[in-house]
């Protein structure tokens, strides 16, 4: 499945946004929601290093980080991340839009979520220090999880319902697997037979 572009690209911007405030002691973050095609349309995620005392060790997440004063917003935090850990140059990607913020669980980050379409896929230098590995996943079987009801419930925690995507022997779950829902229930459910 290749995934239309112009057509997400309306979607995001016409998609309902909920008012959106910063509270005072969140830290304001970034993430990079990335597309590219392969064959088929895929999406780039990271699994995070297994550090001590890292708060998001070993999870699956997207590239992502704090937004630093020198960034002149949200869109230009989460590529220049998104080129420390994986070497992606800001003018290989396609920015398509903003699909809103996401708070984690602990209350204590709040992310804002850029889509992007990577142009011209090619060979990652990765930052180990950061990412343990990268994983590319089949937004096709993605979609296919979502919309046959696959996606596991779990305890409803402190930012809303949790949500959990079993995929290439990963498991998705916490904030990212919020921000994958939410992004899933944009696109058209997948067609029946073809």
């Amino acid at each position: 499945m290749l995934i239309q572009y112009d057509a997400l690209r309306n979607a995001i911007s016409n998609a309902p946004r909920a008012a959106w405030e910063p509270l005072p002691d969140y830290e304001l973050d970034s993430v990079c929601l990335l597309l590219f095609d392969r064959g088929e349309t895929m999406l780039l995620t990271i699994q995070k290093t297994d550090s001590d005392g890292y708060h998001w060790r070993d999870q699956i997440a997207l590239p992502g980080g704090r937004i630093e004063e020198e960034d002149l917003c949200a869109t230009a935090a989460a590529l220049r991340e998104l080129h420390e850990e994986l070497g992606i140059e800001p003018g290989e990607v396609e920015v398509l839009g903003s699909i809103g913020h996401f708070q984690t669980a602990s209350l204590t980050n709040d992310l804002e979520v850029i889509v992007g379409r990577w142009l011209q896929p090619s060979q990652l230098r990765v930052d180990e220090r950061e990412v343990a590995r990268v994983l590319e996943l089949s937004l096709a079987e993605l979609m296919e999880l979502h919309h046959a009801g696959s996606r596991t419930a779990l305890a409803p925690g402190p930012a809303g319902d949790e949500f959990e995507y079993a995929i290439a022997n990963v498991r998705i779950w916490g904030v990212t697997a919020r921000i994958l829902h939410d992004f899933l229930n944009m696109l058209p459910a997948p067609s029946k037979g073809g």
